[in-house]
């Protein structure tokens, strides 16, 4: 399995603070994980301090998985 993040950088939060601004979305996404089974096909939106979608998460299958057959 693969999991991805991608945050668009050029949100006004994540341009004006984007340590302090990446910092507080990757805290908040890693601590919500746990609510997720994190299996393929898994994911969410990723919003910034002003509840702005800057982005998404999601849990892919690998391709070694995929020759395996497995998830």
């Amino acid at each position: 399995m693969r999991f991805l993040l991608e945050v668009s950088m050029d949100d006004e939060a994540l341009a004006e603070d984007p340590a302090g601004e990446l910092g507080r979305i990757l805290r908040y996404w890693g601590g919500n994980l746990r609510h997720y089974p994190m299996k393929p096909g898994d994911g969410a939106e990723i919003y910034d301090s002003e509840y702005r979608e800057v982005g998404r998460w999601r849990i892919e299958q690998g391709e070694q998985d995929q020759r395996r057959g497995t998830a």
